[in-house]
C-alpha cells in the first residue's frame, strides 16, 4: 500500500493542491459572491492542501485497519501541520493568511476544535474514498508522460512559488515601514500642530503686553497733564506758558513712548512670525517626503502589482496583529487602482 515512487507522489501532491484550490475557492466564492482565486499562489494550486494530503496518507498507513486511529493521526497530523505553516509564514511574512481567532477553542488564531474534527473526517474520506481511484489513474499513466507533465508542473509550480514568496515578503516588509512611516507622519503633524500653536500664545503673548505698555503710558499722560492742569489752574496767569510747555512736552514724551512701545511689539510679532514659518516649511517638507515615501511603498511595477493584488484579493480573512491598519489601507489602495 502508498508504494509510489517520487514522481507519483509528486503527483499526487499537486493533484490535491488542485482539489484544495477547487474546494477553497468555491467556498469562498459563494461566501463573497464573487469569484476568488484562493491562496497563497497564483496558479490554481493550494500547497497546505496537497501537503496536508500527503501527510494523511502517510501517517494513517500503520494504522489502515483502524478507522478511529486513522482518524486520530489525522486530526494530530494535519492539526499540526496547520499550526506550523500558519505560525512560520505569520513570522515571514507578517500577514496571517488564515485567522481562527474568532472560533472557539483556538489556539493562537492558527488552529481551532472545528477545523480539527475536520481534518480528521477528511483523512478518513481520503484514504478510504478518494485516493484509490486517484492511484488508479495515477499509476495507470504512461511512466514517461506523467514524468513530463510533472515536471512541466513542477517548473510552474516552482516559479510561482518564488515570485509568491518574494511579493509576500516584499509585502511584509512595506507593511513594517508603512506603520514606521505613518507614525513618523503623525509626529510631524504633532510638531506643526504644536509650533502653530505657541506661536500663537506667542502672538498673544506680544499684543496683551503691547496693550498693556500702550495702556500704562497713556495712563502716565493722562496723570501728567490731569497735574500740569491742576498746576496751571492755581497758578497765575504769568506761569501758563510754563504749563503749556509741560503741557506739551509731556504729550510729546507720550507720543514717543507709544511709538516705541509699538515699533518694539512689531518687530517682535515680526521676529515670531519668520521664526514660525521657517519652521513650519521645515516640517512641512519633511512631512511631504515622508507621505511621498510612504506613497511610493504602493507596487508601481505591473507584475508586482499582479501578484500583490492576488495575495491580497486571493486571502480575503488575511489579517496582521501588528500592522493591521496597514493593511487595510494597503488594501484600500489597491482596490483605488483596480478602480
Amino acid at each position: 500500500m502508498y508504494t509510489y515512487n517520487w514522481y507519483q507522489w509528486l503527483a499526487f501532491f499537486y493533484i490535491y493542491c488542485f482539489f484544495g484550490w477547487i474546494f477553497e475557492s468555491t467556498y469562498v466564492s459563494l461566501k463573497k459572491r464573487h469569484f476568488v482565486n484562493r491562496g497563497f499562489l497564483r496558479i490554481p494550486m493550494l500547497p497546505l492542501y496537497g501537503s496536508g494530503a500527503v501527510m494523511m496518507l502517510w501517517v494513517s498507513l500503520p494504522f489502515k485497519n483502524n478507522l478511529f486511529l486513522v482518524y486520530l493521526s489525522g486530526v494530530i497530523a494535519a492539526t499540526a501541520l496547520e499550526y506550523v505553516t500558519g505560525y512560520v509564514m505569520e513570522q515571514l511574512f507578517k500577514i496571517r493568511y488564515w485567522d481562527y481567532s474568532n472560533q472557539k477553542f483556538q489556539i493562537h488564531g492558527y488552529i481551532c476544535l472545528s477545523s480539527s474534527i475536520a481534518w480528521g473526517f477528511l483523512t478518513i474520506l481520503m484514504t478510504e474514498v478518494i485516493h484509490e481511484p486517484i492511484a488508479r489513474i495515477v499509476l495507470d499513466f504512461n511512466p514517461n508522460i506523467l514524468l513530463f507533465c510533472v515536471f512541466i508542473v513542477t517548473m510552474l509550480f516552482t516559479a510561482d512559488a518564488y515570485e509568491s514568496t518574494k511579493e509576500a515578503l516584499a509585502l511584509g516588509k512595506s507593511l513594517e515601514a508603512m506603520t514606521k512611516l505613518k507614525e513618523e507622519m503623525e509626529d510631524l503633524q504633532a510638531r506643526i500642530a504644536a509650533l502653530k500653536e505657541e506661536a500663537a500664545e506667542h502672538v498673544s503673548a506680544v499684543r496683551e503686553g503691547t496693550a498693556e505698555r500702550l495702556a500704562n503710558a497713556k495712563e502716565e499722560t493722562a496723570e501728567i497733564l490731569a497735574a500740569a492742569k491742576e498746576a496751571s489752574s492755581e497758578r497765575l496767569t504769568s506761569a501758563r506758558e510754563v504749563s503749556a510747555e509741560k503741557l506739551a512736552a509731556a504729550r510729546e514724551a507720550s507720543a514717543e513712548r507709544l511709538a516705541a512701545a509699538k515699533e518694539a511689539s512689531s518687530e517682535r510679532l515680526t521676529a515670531v512670525r519668520e521664526s514660525t514659518r521657517e519652521k513650519l516649511t521645515l516640517l512641512t517638507s519633511q512631512l511631504e517626503e515622508v507621505a511621498e515615501r510612504r506613497h511610493n511603498l504602493l507596487p508601481k511595477n505591473s507584475f508586482r502589482h499582479f501578484y500583490r493584488r492576488g495575495l491580497l484579493k486571493g486571502n480575503p480573512g488575511a489579517v496582521s496583529t501588528r500592522f493591521s491598519a496597514a493593511l487595510k489601507e494597503l488594501k484600500e489602495q489597491l482596490q483605488e487602482l483596480n478602480d
